[in-house]
């Protein structure tokens, strides 16, 4: 299995993007928030902003939309010919129809679901999507500790793909550290977004070879 670490900018600094992107040039993608302020009690920034940081990277772009009326928004983002696009079931009126818009703009795709949302739902959806996102904490503010009770639901997701005979990426956001991936991975996670833990880090680079090397070993025992 494939480990990918994905630092999320929620804890970089916004001034300092360009700056903050070199420091995490080791990791396989930067994960970019985009809050509305309204889906999410928090508020980051939109295409503008992602556009420029695709112009300061050449780190693949993982965009997460925590965002309301997606199905206006998602392909805006795909638009800009970032890697990625992961929307929120809960805040979707067609998420297949979001998928295939998206895919057909040359982006990859997930589907999202907070910690209050079962994984029951992905059973119509996971055969249209590239990529779940689990949330293991409430989406909004980095920072936060993780919920235990994402790891039934991680490997949950798991088991679901498996099934289907997928090669769908199963991605974890939300107090990764070097403790809790090892339970995440372990749970059947293989993407993973940290934030706080890598940013806070005097030495980055080092932060992230670790994560990697902590879920290869939870992976391989």
């Amino acid at each position: 299995m494939s480990i990918r670490i994905q630092p999320s900018i929620l804890s970089a600094d916004f001034v300092n993007l360009e700056r903050d992107f070199a420091t995490i040039s080791t990791a396989d993608g930067i994960h970019v928030d985009v809050m509305d302020g309204h889906f999410v009690p928090n508020l980051t920034f939109g295409t503008g902003m992602v556009k420029r940081m695709q112009e300061i990277t050449t780190l693949p772009l993982d965009v997460h939309l925590m965002i309301e009326n997606p199905d206006h928004w998602a392909p805006k983002y795909a638009e800009l010919g970032v890697f990625s696009v992961t929307v929120h079931f809960e805040a979707c009126v067609d998420p297949v129809a979001i998928s295939k818009t998206i895919r057909a703009l040359g982006s990859r795709v997930g589907i999202s679901i907070k910690p209050n949302t079962s994984v029951e739902i992905l059973k119509e959806l996971v055969d249209h999507f590239d990529q779940v996102l689990i949330m293991s904490v409430e989406p909004g503010f980095g920072g936060q500790s993780f919920i235990e009770d994402s790891l039934a639901k991680i490997t949950a997701t798991r088991n679901l793909i498996k099934a289907k005979g997928l090669d769908t990426w199963l991605q974890v956001d939300g107090g990764i550290d070097v403790n809790t991936i090892v339970r995440a991975a372990s749970a059947g996670a293989d993407t993973f977004v940290a934030g706080s833990s890598v940013f806070a880090s005097a030495d980055r680079a080092a932060t992230i070879a670790q994560l990697r090397d902590s879920a290869l070993k939870a992976v391989n025992n």
